[in-house]
């Protein structure tokens, strides 16, 4: 049973410098599980007289289940990459879990990517009337052909450059290249990445929550429109070849994605999440019995309108956490019990109660739907409904999986038209002006983000993106800086 949610985007780590660099990066993975739960894959690279040898496993499924029993001497070597999958682009197959690996003239390439490339479908194409064989339908998979056609006689980093240059759109990448890693953040730093020591070492992934399973020490972020080159004794260079660009981080990251304990672009999730359900307790008062979360999407903005608005929180909607990522329903009669078998309500509170329920977002409505009509069922005497976000209207194309704006609830609605629909009492979204409240440091701040979903007003356009010549993009060298 897939509950009516955005589904999470992906997951990345690197590992450099540390003998147990394949098991590190599982276990990186496994704490950012919530990015992706498709499948699983980590690359590790080892030197040899022959050469840097690249290991493989990946599979469809949890971390854990595709690392079952794993043998991880059977990935040798101090550094590698690895990849949590939720589709973007492309299918639910094998075929498409990352990380990929290709070699090709200059050495030996493997290749993670959170995002996606909104000029893909046209850039494939071309390659594909030009002779380039595909066999994954990902959007990542044209990376690997642009780097490998890049002029040969150019330095690794150069290459890179020639391949990210044809590209536009969201893309967070971790590439293991022969005897060095890359992470790389696009000129709008959409999707993060964050950089830290662990050990003798350094180590890069979506989240900081990954560090600190790890014990490692962050440093910060990967800067919007950065390439981060690693090798040898953990010698850097920074290198920004895109020009200036306003930065538009993904605010939905703060509303839904991340890890409350992750700190992402620079702001503790857990804190941004509470002040969401401040200013939603300022902008939507009620007078009720009880505020309860929608677990766990809504827990931590209940705790911030529960504390704004004096109503005490309880726990009114109790979650099964051992239930699978999917429920086969092979008859409707069974199809309905779906949402039960991941959320029950605690019925014994709820009789003869005014409640406010919190959750972060409204897609579709189905699920708010069946969970008001549970909820009812319970005894529930009035349910006013809270939204710590704005009505989502338009869908992203930066690498989170929202459904076309026709099935967007908020696009085709109005606030009571969806109350109607839903059976809530009242029905309250956040602003915009007030997640930016919440977001911002100061009261005056406004930082840039990307809020396309909620406003429609996109950093990027759609489409094919402008391709420039080799002799256009290296008639003046990238801009260097050593750290």
């Amino acid at each position: 049973m897939v509950l009516d949610k955005f589904r999470e985007e992906c997951g990345l780590v690197g590992v450099w410098n540390n003998a147990e660099a394949a098991n590190l990066a599982f276990l990186s993975l496994y704490a950012q599980q919530h990015r992706g739960q498709e499948g699983a894959g980590v690359i590790s690279s080892c030197s040899t007289l022959q050469g840097n040898r690249f290991s493989i496993h990946k599979g469809l499924g949890l971390v854990s289940d595709v690392f079952t029993d794993f043998d991880f001497s059977t990935l040798p070597g101090d550094n590698a990459i690895g990849h949590v999958r939720y589709t973007t682009a492309g299918g639910e197959q094998l075929a498409n879990v990352q990380p990929f690996f290709a070699e090709i003239a200059g050495g030996k390439l493997s290749l993670a990517h959170n995002g996606n490339l909104t000029n893909a479908d046209e850039l494939r194409s071309a390659l594909i009337n030009d002779g380039a064989i595909f066999s994954a339908t990902s959007d990542t998979e044209v990376l690997l052909h642009l780097i490998a056609r890049a002029p040969r006689h150019l330095p690794q980093v150069e290459r890179l450059i020639s391949a990210l240059t044809q590209v536009e759109g969201a893309y967070s990448l971790v590439i293991m290249w022969n005897d060095r890693i890359f992470a790389v953040r696009d000129p709008n730093g959409f999707r993060p990445l964050a950089l830290a020591t662990l050990g003798e070492g350094l180590i890069v992934a979506s989240e900081t929550c990954a560090f600190d399973l790890l014990g490692a020490k962050y440093i910060r972020d990967i800067e919007p429109g950065e390439i981060l080159e690693i090798s040898g004794k953990n010698e850097t260079k920074q290198y920004f070849p895109f020009g200036l660009r306003k930065p538009s981080p993904c605010i939905f990251e703060y509303v839904y994605f991340a890890r409350p304990d992750s700190s992402v672009f620079g702001r503790n999730v857990y804190g941004v999440r509470k002040r969401l359900g401040e200013e939603l307790a300022k902008e939507h008062p009620v007078v009720a019995d009880m505020v309860i979360p929608v677990p766990d999407s809504g827990v931590t903005a209940a705790i911030g309108y529960s504390q704004q608005s004096g109503i005490p929180l309880e726990l009114g909607l109790i979650r099964n956490h051992y239930v699978g990522r999917t429920f086969i329903e092979p008859r409707q009669s069974i199809r309905d019990f779906g949402v039960k078998l991941k959320l029950n309500s605690n019925t014994d509170i709820l009789k003869d109660r005014s409640i406010v329920v919190v959750d972060d977002s409204l897609v579709r409505g189905t699920t708010s739907r069946k969970l008001v009509a549970m909820l009812r069922s319970s005894g529930a005497r009035e349910v006013h409904l809270r939204i710590s976000a704005p009505p989502t209207t338009d869908p992203c194309y930066y690498g989170i999986d929202t459904p076309e704006k026709s099935q967007l609830i908020a696009s085709q609605k109005d606030t009571a038209e969806i109350a109607r629909y839903i059976g809530v009492d009242t029905i309250g979204y956040l602003s915009l002006e007030g997640l930016y409240r919440a977001v911002s440091s100061t009261p005056a701040e406004r930082p840039p983000f990307c809020d396309a979903c909620f406003s429609g007003n996109y950093p990027l356009k759609i489409g094919r993106a402008k391709t420039r010549t080799q002799e256009e993009l290296f008639t003046q060298g990238p801009a260097l800086r050593i750290v």
